[in-house]
Formats: C-alpha cells, structure tokens, sequence
C-alpha cells in the first residue's frame, strides 16, 4: 500500500467517530458496525468506498492512487456523492456512503 492511499481525518467528508474494542476487531465487525450506524441516520445509504488499515486493502482498488493529495478511493466516493464517513478507530477501517435522504 502506498502512503497516498492511507487516509487523514481532514480529507474525509462529514466524518463520524466511533471507537470500538480493539478485541475480535476484524474488517466484517466494523463494516456492520458502520452500516448499522448508517441505517440509523439515512433511509437507504450506499456504501462507496471503504478502507481497512490492518490489510493494507481499499476500495475500489482500481483507481488513481491520488488526486490532490488524497487517496483515490476517498475520491471516488466523493465524485458520485459520497456525504458521510464512518471513521472507526481513528482511520483503522473507513466507511464512506452516499447517505440519501437523513431521517428525522
């Protein structure tokens, strides 16, 4: 993994913070974690892209490393409306969605 591609709290939009036990924290525990916070705020949210530090993966994978000093895949997600990050841990594993319509 290049450094271009591992994420800064600054670069991502609308960030949520959540802390989780570090204890069993795999990348399917904290992409439920995310999605279930995301079902909470939005009627119908779609993930875009994520991000999973420990395996050094993201996704898409198939994109530019970079464009204007942040990683492709946080890029992606942004051209095609991503509007809210689940940052788990401090950038450990990122959620970014297309939230939709917020519910009351």
């Amino acid at each position: 993994m290049l450094k271009c591609e591992i994420p800064k709290g600054d670069m991502l939009p609308n960030p949520v913070y959540v802390l989780l036990d570090k204890t069993g924290l795999d990348f399917k525990r904290a992409q439920d974690a995310a999605s279930n916070l995301a079902k909470k705020l939005y009627w119908e949210p779609m993930l875009l892209s994520w991000f999973d530090k420990k395996a050094g993966k993201y996704s898409p994978k198939d994109v530019t490393c970079c464009t204007e000093d942040k990683p492709g895949w946080v890029e992606y997600a942004r051209s095609r409306g991503g509007n809210f990050t689940v940052d788990i841990n401090y950038e450990e594993y990122v959620f970014i969605f297309w939230g939709g319509e917020e519910k009351p």
